[in-house]
């Protein structure tokens, strides 16, 4: 039998599964903010355990409030900044050289096909664009990961999305997640990961495919994943030149992390027709342009615009 995606990055970290169908896996990386990690930050020194697994494999960044609002949020950003300085962590992004934590960790190469993510943060899942496991996780989880560098998981259910057509003018990658998310429900994927897949997610910018598995948790997914290929090795490849002899090389490595044709999900979601969310959106903007009220919108704005916010990313989102 065949496996998915997510089921061999299990395989592949597991160290123990000390109860049926908890799974310990190692951690390739654990990102790190600071609005979630000062709590455990906190937590971890009042039980005399302030010390980190491996300071090379966490990575920080101040990015929610930033500059500080007030008092509480200087010394959230104290916290994560005094630690990271004490544990030698050399990969923190301070004020002035930080940037929104979803985009700079994959932007310095630090997400790659066939790891493991953790971070305090719902939208950790957006790694998963690269052929990672990448999930948030609550404090105890957080705490556990920067002290042995493991996190337990129950055993993925994968729920496939194929995406067919051609991305028209106008048309992004949030459109399509939102009418995924529209046809899922906000609980339809949970505990799930949601594997995107088809020729219009193979034509996608990592921008873009960041977009989909940034929001599978509004769908309730534990991650989003997409397959690596040349599109992922090219954005990679000042990061990982020194480790393969071409980029070719390097897409046979991570072709790996791909499922197999024989491989079972939980289910399959039928066909989602990028055209016909170009003509839905055409439409809208007709409707919009003759001064016309649009069903759910009052204020005369297109949704897919205000939503565009987290998908955007400094390339284009698509």
């Amino acid at each position: 039998m065949g496996k998915t995606l997510a089921e061999k990055i299990f395989e592949a970290h597991r160290v123990d599964m000390p109860f049926p169908d908890t799974h310990v896996l190692n951690l390739d990386r654990v990102f790190c903010h600071e609005i979630t990690t000062p709590i455990a930050i906190t937590d971890l020194m009042a039980r005399g355990l302030d010390r980190v697994f491996d300071p090379t494999k966490i990575k920080a960044v101040i990015d929610h409030v930033t500059p500080a609002k007030d008092s509480k949020t200087a010394e959230q950003g104290k916290i994560l900044r005094d630690w990271a300085k004490r544990h030698e962590i050399k990969d923190f992004f301070d004020i002035g050289r930080n940037g929104v934590c979803h985009a700079i960790f994959p932007e310095k190469g630090f997400v790659r096909p066939g790891f493991t993510i953790i971070m305090g943060d719902s939208h950790t899942c957006t790694h998963g664009a690269f052929g990672a496991f990448a999930a948030g996780v609550g404090t105890t989880d957080l705490e556990v990961g920067i002290l042995k560098g493991v996190c337990a998981f129950h055993f993925p259910k994968t729920l496939k999305v194929v995406v067919e057509g051609q991305m028209k003018p106008g048309v992004y990658a949030k459109d399509i997640i939102l009418k995924i998310i529209k046809e899922l429900t906000v609980n339809g994927a949970t505990n799930m990961v949601i594997e995107f897949t088809g020729p219009v997610v193979d034509a996608m910018t990592m921008e873009a495919r960041m977009t989909l598995c940034n929001m599978a948790i509004e769908a309730g997914g534990t991650s989003g994943v997409c397959y690596p290929d040349m599109t992922t090795v090219d954005y990679l490849w000042d990061y990982i030149k020194d480790d393969f002899d071409s980029k070719e090389a390097a897409l046979n490595d991570y072709s790996q992390w791909t499922s197999d044709e024989d491989a079972e999900y939980e289910r399959v979601k039928a066909q989602y027709e990028a055209q016909a969310e170009a003509e839905r959106q055409r439409k809208r903007q007709q409707r919009q342009s003759n001064g016309e009220a649009v069903p759910g919108n009052n204020l005369g704005i297109d949704p897919a615009l205000v939503a565009g916010v987290i998908g955007s990313q400094p390339k284009g989102s698509g």
